[in-house]
């Protein structure tokens, strides 16, 4: 199967009702890290979780939280989702004026940096911030609501952005969110890709333990 892969699930597709269930569901699977999509209403057109959610899944799980702030002006808060429990803070490259400063924070908090970049955005603004992000978050939808199908040619972003951290001899992991399922995972990690996240296609499964299973083995 070649590299180590793994499988973020988004909480954002879990049944709110039974938050705490699906997230032992997670954390008793073969899934590594949990993704939390965190929407402001403004940098993206919906609203999700804030704080309190976060603290309440962190509860839940031993697992690795995978933080995606998809808001406006993230440092504001970056310092509150770390002690509300985040693994890996993720901003977006569009919501900052200093990535570079604004990576090199999050570290200081004594967290993981992410960096993430919207469909329309391209690979090459990432140059010269491989070094201070841990993640590169692609984006194969439109941020904002799951159940999207995944973008045609984000398959060929994964193999530019791959061929960008080899070349910096980073050690950042490319993760990619949106649209990812059991059939095109596989092209998904052998385009280049460490990390898939995967909402619907793992809460919407007659057996989600065994669709992570399944993604992985893509």
């Amino acid at each position: 199967m070649g590299k180590h892969r793994i499988l973020s699930p988004s909480m954002l597709s879990a049944d709110f009702g039974n938050l705490e269930r699906d997230t032992r569901l997670v954390d008793e699977s073969a899934a590594e890290w949990v993704h939390i999509d965190v929407m402001d209403g403004v940098f993206v057109p919906n609203i999700s979780f804030g704080f309190p959610v976060l603290k309440a899944i962190r509860q839940a799980t031993r697992k690795f939280l995978d933080v995606h702030l998809m808001i406006t002006r993230p440092m504001r808060y970056a310092e509150r989702f770390v002690r509300a429990g985040s693994d890996l803070v993720t901003i977006h490259f569009e919501a900052v004026d200093d990535p570079a400063a604004a990576l090199r924070e999050i570290r200081g908090l004594g967290v993981k940096s992410g960096i993430s970049i919207k469909p329309a955005t391209p690979v090459s603004v990432l140059e010269g911030l491989l070094e201070y992000a841990d993640v590169v978050l692609l984006m194969s939808v439109e941020p904002g609501f799951g159940g999207q199908s995944y973008i045609e040619g984000s398959t060929r972003k994964i193999m530019e952005l791959r061929r960008m951290t080899d070349a910096a001899g980073t050690s950042t992991l490319i993760e990619v969110d949106g649209g990812i399922n059991a059939s095109n995972a596989g092209e998904v990690f052998r385009a280049g890709a460490d990390v898939v996240v995967a909402g619907y296609a793992v809460f919407g499964a007659d057996d989600p333990a065994g669709e992570i299973l399944k993604i992985l083995n893509a």
